[in-house]
């Protein structure tokens, strides 16, 4: 795709959890080993606290439904333990991901890869999605403030030269809309655990197959 047929479009910034990758199970599986060791129980209800938000943020609600005397570290680590050997066996893709990731490769557009998840747990994810796709990649212990907050798009579009008005953020959480909107981008939400409405300046997909660079290009012009 030409520079004149990609329109505006100057970056494509995508989330990982539960928009390219297939990972809101597994956490749900390791967030509930978690619990039951502090002594509690877990289930679909307490996962949709915690969507697109921050370890640190899943390890205090974690302590505060359980009171268990156990240092907010080690429910994390604890957490990225269990997520980190799943991922490295196997890492299950999202409806769409690999075409979309190919396209906006082969369209010369500058992808980054932009997750709460920790630096750790990207790594295997990389190496099976490719990393030949991403311009760059943005962890979330590499941010002062995670999503909602706007710091890791800019941060994304600042490292890639782009106008974040020319970025398009693609989207599963209400949380990961709220940073890319309040970032100044165009967002595309494929809602996963949690619904999101649409809203204005937000497009509202059942998956990243309905999702082509042509699309994205027209919503940055």
């Amino acid at each position: 795709m030409s520079g004149t047929a990609r329109g505006g479009l100057q970056a494509v910034l995508f989330d990982m959890d539960g928009l390219l990758i297939d990972s809101e199970r597994i956490w749900l599986e390791v967030e509930a080993e978690v619990m039951a060791w502090l002594g509690g129980d877990w289930g679909p209800e307490h996962q949709e606290r915690l969507v697109g938000g921050s370890l640190a943020v899943a390890a205090a609600y974690m302590l505060a439904l359980t009171g268990a005397p156990v240092a907010p570290e080690e429910v994390g680590r604890r957490l990225v333990d269990g997520m980190f050997d799943r991922l490295s066996t196997c890492v299950p893709l999202m409806p769409g991901a690999k075409e979309l990731l190919a396209g906006v490769r082969d369209a010369g557009v500058p992808a980054a890869l932009v997750s709460s998840s920790h630096r750790r747990l990207l790594e295997p994810v990389l190496d099976a999605i490719g990393r030949e796709h991403f311009a760059f990649t943005l962890a979330g212990d590499e941010v002062t403030r995670t999503k909602p907050d706007p710091e890791p798009y800019l941060t994304a579009a600042a490292r890639l030269g782009a106008d974040p008005r020319r970025c398009v953020v693609l989207e599963d959480s209400p949380n990961g809309v709220a940073a890319g909107e309040a970032a100044g981008c165009a967002t595309v939400a494929v809602p996963g655990v949690l619904p999101i409405p649409d809203a204005p300046g937000r497009t509202v997909v059942g998956s990243l197959r309905e999702v082509s660079v042509a699309r994205l290009a027209d919503l940055a012009a």
